[in-house]
């Protein structure tokens, strides 16, 4: 298995039914923050690309960056509309224009951020006056065990706060679930729980993030397998119809977050 694979296993597949539950939730980001987005559009955190086909219709320039190489030449959107993709660690926003876009896009990236003050900043910098970054993130409190490939994670009030070190405005938005997402997220927290009995020395939260993320892949992913064994036809029909978007609280899934520079 590759460093890299390693590195990326967080990422969701939408060819593969048993992410279908988080899939669904992210490409509901993509379409809300379509009906938003105009004119000149970054994008950190290209993934495997899927967004891009849903982003780029809206714009006149769509750049995609993403710190590992990207394939999306086959991508109809990338040869029908202005995108281009960059490989780039961030931050810094490396070779970016200061003020030259009107949106910036980034979904489920800043948990990953040691420098979140930093990303922040860069991002104010590459946004035009009076332009607007929406940013997804998992909303700490609806978290069922710790993920060691997050740095860190936010309550509603935690992001809120840390936006407006950096942007005028900031419109708290949440991603919520219907009763079948519900349903989901109560079998999966059994299940979860009945994995994290056996950490009777609660080392999840004792030992450096690093020395858990290989474990917390396998135990992840043999999870999600099994729920969508026990529970096809409930993991498999989620659409992102059955999620939606308000005001944030406490019980949302994910912070949906729209900030605004002066």
């Amino acid at each position: 298995m590759s460093i890299q694979l390693l590195q990326t296993a967080e990422r969701v597949s939408q060819k593969d039914h048993s992410d279908n539950y988080v899939f669904q939730r992210s490409l509901l980001a993509y379409l809300e923050a379509a009906k938003r987005i105009s004119g000149r559009v970054l994008e950190i955190g290209t993934g495997s690309g899927y967004g891009v086909e849903i982003i780029a219709p809206h714009t006149e320039e769509f750049v995609t960056i993403d710190k590992y190489h990207a394939d999306i030449t086959h991508i109809p959107a990338f040869k029908e509309h202005n995108v281009q993709f960059i490989q780039l660690n961030i931050p810094p926003l490396s070779g970016i224009a200061s003020g030259a876009y009107d949106y910036v896009i980034t979904f489920q990236v800043i948990e990953h951020i040691p420098k979140d003050h930093f990303f922040l900043e860069e991002i104010a910098r590459v946004l035009k006056p009076g332009g607007q970054l929406i940013v997804t993130t998992p909303n700490k409190k609806m978290s069922l065990t710790r993920n060691p490939w997050h740095v860190r994670e936010y309550t509603v009030e935690e992001l809120r706060q840390l936006l407006y070190k950096y942007f005028e405005k900031v419109e708290a938005l949440g991603v919520f679930g219907n009763e079948k997402i519900m349903d989901y997220y109560h079998k999966n927290r059994q299940s979860v729980e009945r994995i994290t009995k056996f950490d009777i020395f609660d080392l999840q939260h004792r030992l450096p993030r690093q020395l858990l993320q290989i474990p917390y892949d396998i135990l992840n992913r043999i999870n999600r397998k099994k729920l969508l064994q026990q529970n096809q036809q409930l993991t498999t029909g989620i659409t992102h119809e059955d999620y939606f978007i308000r005001q944030a609280d406490d019980h949302c899934f994910d912070l949906f977050f729209v900030a605004t520079k002066h």
